[in-house]
């Protein structure tokens, strides 16, 4: 963020009128900004590099490098950028892949541009932009996927280190709370529980809450209603 507080946010899409479209929508927002734009997954990882944007609104489907992988050597690079995924349906077996290559969250590309802004605003305050009810549809599906390799090794083999209390807040992400529905629901102060979510993140190896529910799925600790 710019020492204002604004989100710089780079916008990844083939399609110039979805581009332009956000564009406009977010730049009306007094706490947002658009600071490029790139046509494909390999020109996002380069604008990304050059601009050090907050956010990146990422296109699943594009030429040359598609937003999985594109999002994968984001979050590699170990930048600050954050990714959010844009797709035009919710059960979309790559919004999952996504997820898993460390993107903080999905918007449906006809969101209205409230849901759009309050979307940047919750992933770069550190939170998972996760929909309980569509999320959880989108993890149980694909991670009964036989031939689909599990999350990170590491983070099954540590997580005998989690504490009892540490699985009970890890559950609740991946049920969608955020820190201070955890908090109320535990009757304990939000700051305990952040405390309780950064070790659950370093001791599992994990980047941030969305890998946390992803892998608690994957992990069954949470089970499908």
């Amino acid at each position: 963020m710019t020492h204002d507080g604004t989100i710089r946010v780079l916008i990844a899409d083939d399609q110039m009128m979805v581009r332009e479209g956000f564009s406009v929508l977010l730049n009306a927002m007094p706490d947002i900004e658009v600071v490029g734009e790139a046509v494909n997954g390999r020109e996002a990882v380069e604008r990304v590099r050059e601009l050090a944007p907050d956010i990146v609104l990422m296109d699943i489907r594009m030429p040359e490098l598609n937003g999985i992988e594109a999002t994968r050597e984001i979050v590699a690079s170990d930048g600050a950028a954050k990714v959010l995924v844009l797709t035009t349906f919710d059960l979309d077996e790559y919004v999952y892949q996504a997820l898993r290559a460390g993107a903080s969250g999905f918007l449906l590309k006809d969101a209205s541009a409230r849901q759009l802004a309050e979307g940047v605003r919750v992933v770069a305050s550190g939170e998972a932009l996760l929909a309980p009810s569509v999320t959880k549809r989108l993890i149980t599906e694909f991670s009964k996927l036989s031939e689909a390799p599990r999350l990170m090794s590491g983070a099954h083999a540590a997580y005998g280190e989690l504490t009892e209390r540490e699985t009970e807040v890890l559950v609740l992400i991946a049920q969608g709370l955020s820190n201070a529905e955890i908090a109320e629901r535990l009757v304990v102060a939000e700051s305990t529980i952040k405390t309780h979510v950064s070790r659950v993140l370093v001791k599992l190896g994990l980047r941030d809450r969305t890998q946390a529910a992803v892998f608690a799925y994957e992990a069954r600790l949470v089970t499908p209603g």
